[in-house]
Formats: structure tokens, C-alpha cells, sequence
């Protein structure tokens, strides 16, 4: 895309998140052609939305398409949701939102399989964030269709991370702009709290966490390597993790009530991190590789 097409494709992408969630959404992704730009230039077509439905704290099934499957990895996990066993896969991962009567599974074998929906249990995920549209799918089923060629489970992974890295920076820029609106407009002792050299240092280390996730982003874009994406999504969660802190101090109490629209995204982070690895699981794999390997990973590009 050249810079016009982008700034196009970016507005239009921006104003279908706010517009719409869930199926909603996939359908207008459809009408936009996203899943053309995602097979002809992935990183915009991953970069532009998933940062855009942080921000709007929406929801779609592209997570799906960027990983391969319609399932994936249960939470807080990254190894392949299906295990084939003969004519039967074992199933016990998430979708998002699916509703079809079929579903294709990666697997260890490094293939993708079809299943039909009513062999498994398919159960809705409450818990802290039920407005992400999780179900939760286990059981046994039949395979309905002979296993394809997959591409590398790891090289799948390693860009469906990058894709949740944008949307907790995407949420993490919209809840430090809840808390700096908060700070301008909340007078205190005769003057707006921003002015409080306490509230300044929080809003400032939130930017910087942002800042530094959306740098580690750009490079593991850049040298395509599965470790980067790992520490760009454990960065990424890590700073949602010190945004959504930061920024709750500011806003106080208004920020612990459904009135005011913090807690959406303080929920959804907490969710986001812990699919294919949370921040904390990352980064005790990624010191136990170096601890391995005794080898430092190659400079990333500046």
C-alpha cells in the first residue's frame, strides 16, 4: 500500500471497530477486503486492526485467520489446540465467536483438520471479559476431511502474537487518553489534578511502556523471528499490565464503576495477555532458552 491507500485503508478499518463488534464486524471486514490485505501485505492488515479494535475495545474472529484455525490454543497457552489420533482429533482450545458447523484445527502434525461443531462441547466463556465473545470447545471428534499441509504452527503463532501485541497497545493508548481527559477535567484544591507532579509521573510511565511495546512491535515486524514476537507480546503485556495501574490511580474512584468506560478495557487486557502466553510465561521461556542456549539473540533492527 502506499501512503494514501494506508490512510484510507486505516480510516475505514477505524470506523468499522467503532461501528461494530463481533459478527458485526467480521462481516464488514469482509465488505472492506481485509482478508485480501492480510494474504498481500500482513503487517498492515494486522498492525491497522488489531490496534484500532484495542482501542475501541471490540471484537472480531480475524485472530482466527492470522493463527490459521478457527480454534485456539486454550488460555494461557501456545501449543496446537487439536491432537489427531487416527480418524479423531482431541479438541480442547477457544473460539472466538464461532458459529459454524464445521471447524479446522491445528494440530501437532503439523496439518489442519475439519470437524463438525455438534461432536464437541462448545461452551461460552464468562469470567472477567465475557463481552470477548470466548467459548470454550473440548471432546473428541470425527475428521471429515483428509488433514492438509499447515504452515509452521511456530511461524502462525509467532504473528498471531504480534496481533494481540497491537490490540493491548491499542487499548492501552485508549485508557491513557481515559486518564489524561480524567486529569485535565478533575479540579482538586481549586486546580485540575494534572497539574500534580504525582499524576504527571503515572501518566508519563504509562506513555512509556506504551511506547516501548509499539518499538518492540515494529522490530519483530521487521526480523520476522519467532523469539521477537514472543518478547514484543510479553512487552506488550507488560505494559497493558502497568497503563491499566497507572492510569486507575488517576481516574480513582470513577474508574472502578460501569459507568465510566475504563473498566472495559482494564478487563480486556487481563484476557488478551493471557492468550499464547501471558507476559509473566514468556518471559520465564524466553530466559530459559537464553539460560539453554547460552547465546544472546541477534541484534534487532534499529
Amino acid at each position: 500500500m502506499d501512503r494514501d491507500d494506508l490512510e484510507l485503508f486505516e480510516r475505514s478499518i477505524g470506523q468499522a471497530t467503532e461501528a461494530h463488534t463481533g459478527a458485526n464486524l467480521d462481516a464488514a471486514l469482509a465488505d472492506l477486503g481485509w482478508s485480501d490485505a492480510f494474504d498481500s501485505e500482513p503487517r498492515a492488515a494486522v498492525s491497522v486492526l488489531f490496534e484500532r479494535q484495542g482501542r475501541a475495545a471490540t471484537t472480531s474472529s480475524a485472530l482466527t485467520q492470522v493463527l490459521g484455525g478457527d480454534v485456539l490454543p486454550a488460555l494461557g497457552g501456545s501449543n496446537p489446540p487439536g491432537r489427531l489420533d487416527g480418524d479423531c482429533v482431541e479438541v480442547d482450545g477457544l473460539a472466538l465467536g464461532a458459529t459454524a458447523d464445521a471447524l479446522v484445527l491445528a494440530t501437532d502434525g503439523g496439518t489442519t483438520v475439519e470437524v463438525a461443531t455438534d461432536d464437541l462441547d462448545v461452551a461460552p466463556v464468562g469470567g472477567v471479559d465475557p463481552a470477548l465473545g470466548l467459548a470454550r470447545i473440548r471432546g473428541t471428534a470425527t475428521v471429515r476431511a483428509t488433514p492438509a499441509p499447515a504452515r509452521s504452527w511456530d511461524v502462525a503463532v509467532a504473528q498471531a502474537r504480534l496481533a494481540l501485541g497491537h490490540e493491548l497497545v491499542g487499548a492501552s493508548r485508549r485508557m491513557l487518553e481515559l486518564a489524561r481527559e480524567h486529569a485535565l477535567e478533575r479540579i482538586q484544591f481549586g486546580v485540575p489534578i494534572s497539574s500534580f507532579q504525582a499524576v504527571r509521573h503515572r501518566l508519563a510511565e504509562a506513555l512509556v511502556a506504551i511506547e516501548t511495546a509499539d518499538a518492540m512491535l515494529d522490530a519483530a515486524w521487521q526480523d520476522e523471528l519467532p523469539g521477537s514476537a514472543a518478547m514484543a507480546k510479553a512487552l506488550a503485556g507488560h505494559g497493558a499490565s502497568t497503563v491499566s495501574r497507572h492510569c486507575q490511580q488517576v481516574l480513582a474512584g470513577i474508574g472502578f464503576t460501569t459507568e465510566h468506560p475504563f473498566h472495559r478495557y482494564a478487563k480486556r487486557v487481563l484476557v488478551l495477555d493471557e492468550l499464547l502466553g501471558s507476559a509473566r510465561t514468556l518471559t520465564r521461556e524466553l530466559g530459559e532458552e537464553l539460560a539453554r542456549t547460552r547465546q544472546l539473540p541477534e541484534m534487532l533492527p534499529l
